[in-house]
């Protein structure tokens, strides 16, 4: 209900994702929990959901239907979050402005007259909005940190190849920076739970090419006395 009233306002949701319910009821019948148990989470466009589009903010991609999850969704499924939508992007995703032809323009919701940033601007703008505690964005040059500062927001873009984004098999050109997928949400304690949610053994089984090493609480507090 809070994200369609934000969205309503700023536009920045594309796609709510079907089936809520029934994870819900399937993640009370697991005896473990998991991290997130019962978390509504909010993902990127680009992100795969079985059942939806990921349109990159493109004409092309709008009648093809993905038929799995991405990695990164599996993941937060298994640590029982619920996925529940699919966030406004630009149009290819390298822009630091949040539009495209498709689903129009995403506005900042501590002022209409701003942008939410980009890449992930529908996330900055839903989370800053009150429509979501907790989502996915990614970045390679400040898709996460531009929005989540636009918005005053937390927002973490990970170390290179920590929780690698989904390949973009179309892509012609190969970027010298690596992007990364990362949380974004109100405060650093819920990116932190995130992420230590997300590099879990069922991470590591799906994606080999993930590095095998657990969050580190230690490193994180290191700095704050």
């Amino acid at each position: 209900g809070e994200a369609l009233e934000v969205t309503r306002e700023v536009n920045c949701v594309m796609d709510f994702i079907h089936g809520c319910e029934d994870q819900l009821q399937k993640l009370k019948k697991q005896k473990e929990k998991g991290l997130l148990y019962g978390i509504p989470i909010s993902i990127k466009d680009h992100i795969n959901c079985k059942g939806h589009i990921s349109s990159g903010g493109m004409v092309k991609f709008l009648g093809q239907m993905k038929e799995e999850d991405s990695v990164i969704v599996q993941v937060l499924k298994s640590q029982g979050a619920i996925p529940f939508v699919k966030t406004n992007i630009p149009q290819t995703m390298i822009n630091y402005d949040c539009s495209n032809p498709i689903f129009g323009q995403t506005l900042n919701p501590l002022n209409h007259q701003k942008s939410p940033g980009g890449s992930s601007g529908g996330e900055g703008a839903l989370i800053a909005g009150g429509g979501s505690i907790l989502g996915i964005g990614s970045d390679v040059a400040g898709s996460i940190r531009l929005p989540s500062s636009f918005c005053g927001l937390c927002g973490l873009k990970p170390t290179g190849n920590r929780i690698r984004p989904p390949a973009c098999s179309d892509r012609t050109f190969v970027l010298a920076v690596t992007g990364m997928m990362g949380p974004m949400a109100r405060d650093v304690d819920s990116l932190a739970l995130c992420m230590k949610a997300l590099l879990c053994e069922e991470m590591f089984r799906l994606d080999p090419t993930v590095p095998p090493i657990p969050f580190d609480e230690e490193v994180r507090l290191r700095g704050n006395p």
